[in-house]
């Protein structure tokens, strides 16, 4: 990669991993809140959903502004504002701040996603490796961001390590500013101008609601609402298998004393130690593995092709889990593992489709819709995965959620048909 690329791709990076460390490490805090306030489930639940729902619905609006202002700008101010946030949250009196502290946590991070996407589409020539490299951080922060959180708990009161999670933030807002690189240096590369990209990004002016209406107008074609719909298919699939996989995997695994002679029966580390969320964070971080190779794919064949391929494989793992997981431990571990795999190996797939099928100008709107799309519509997926174990048991639910990657498989296909 050039020098341009890698400046891109470390700053992009830093920030993404942060992004999800940040919000992975929420669910963490919340067993620490249940004993340390007078709430119920059900409240604290609301109070964090406000928080990741912002995190979605933001997204779009933070397409535009960095069409308008830059993606570094934007990123860094997302930076800042994460850090910031999770420093009023270390001094939190009770949940009514913990509150505000997680809805701004959430409109800080949302602008990133559409921001930092579209600084690699449009700056980094080597677009699929940085999209691999920048799907690896995130991933990182995903299966790294709890494990460190929680062993910090293991020293210190909750606000002091919500404290020291700000220093991350800190190191990326200083990189930030002293990085220089160009943002449209992959638009040039590929012919065109960088004034295609850049020509709105310093007048000050907000897009108006009419300039919004007209590019999103322009966006919606055949292509692009295709691979909107292969966006939303992967929302649904992934918040749908990853909300409840703990305790599902949970209920396949047999005791750690089986395995483990470390550990007694009865014993109260035996009781604490649970397997399962081990082997789901082990799922995650197959998940770099994934990154990186759907991201190197993307420069050596079609998208589409791409997309094809990996939702058919998911559809797959979706039937066989169940049956998988009851022939024992290692056909668990096994479609574990493709699962993981798969699931992040989509993600640069459909990154890189998107900046196929929309202008160099727009493409920071692009990337707000796909996320708007990904983590808003995709959030469904949690409640139909809820609904369907309710009704449905585990079998019935891996049977309901593979009907998602089929149907992305079918539009992924029309869209390869299309050319």
């Amino acid at each position: 990669m050039q020098t341009n690329d890698r400046a891109i791709v470390t700053f992009t990076g830093l920030a993404h991993g942060l992004v999800h460390t940040y919000e992975l490490s929420i669910p963490i805090f919340v067993v620490v809140w249940l004993t340390e306030f007078p709430v119920t489930t059900a409240l604290l639940g609301t109070v964090v959903a406000v928080g990741y729902a912002l995190f979605g619905a933001g997204a779009l609006p933070g397409g535009v502004l960095a069409d308008r202002y830059g993606s570094n700008r934007l990123v860094t101010a997302c930076l800042v504002g994460m850090g910031g946030s999770f420093l009023l949250l270390s001094v939190a009196p009770g949940v009514l701040t913990i509150a505000l502290a997680l809805g701004l946590w959430g409109l800080a991070a949302s602008v990133y996603h559409p921001a930092g996407l579209a600084l690699i589409s449009t700056g980094v020539e080597e677009r699929g490796t940085g999209f691999a490299y920048h799907g690896m951080a995130g991933n990182a922060g995903i299966a790294l961001g709890p494990l460190l959180t929680a062993l910090l708990l293991l020293a210190f009161d909750w606000r002091v390590v919500a404290a020291l999670l700000v220093v991350p933030a800190v190191v990326a807002v200083g990189y930030a500013l002293t990085a220089e690189f160009d943002e449209t240096a992959a638009v040039s590369a590929d012919g065109g101008e960088s004034s295609d990209v850049d020509d709105d990004t310093d007048d000050g002016q907000a897009a108006s609601l009419g300039e919004f209406l007209a590019d999103s107008r322009a966006l919606f074609t055949t292509g692009f609402t295709l691979a909107m719909l292969v966006v939303m298919m992967n929302g649904l699939f992934y918040r749908g298998t990853l909300t409840f996989l703990p305790d599902v995997l949970g209920g396949f695994l047999p005791p750690i004393t089986e395995f483990v002679r470390l550990f007694e029966p009865g014993s109260p580390l035996a009781e604490e130690f649970d397997l399962a969320f081990y082997l789901y964070s082990g799922l995650l971080t197959v998940g770099i593995a994934g990154q990186y190779v759907g991201g190197k794919l993307t420069d050596r064949i079609e998208t589409t092709a791409g997309l094809s391929a990996i939702f058919a494989g998911l559809a797959v793992v979706a039937l066989l889990f169940v049956p998988a997981a009851q022939a024992g431990l290692w056909p668990l571990l096994a479609v574990s593992v493709a699962l993981g795999f798969l699931l992040f190996a989509l993600q640069p797939m459909y990154q890189a489709t998107i900046a196929e099928y929309s202008p160099p100008g727009d493409r920071g709107l692009s990337y707000g819709y796909t996320y708007l799309n990904n983590f808003g519509v995709g959030a469904a997926g949690a409640a139909i995965s809820g609904y369907l174990l309710s009704v449905a048991g585990v079998r019935g639910t891996f049977l309901g959620l593979a009907v998602f990657p089929a149907l992305g498989l079918l539009f992924a296909l029309t869209l390869w048909r299309r050319g």
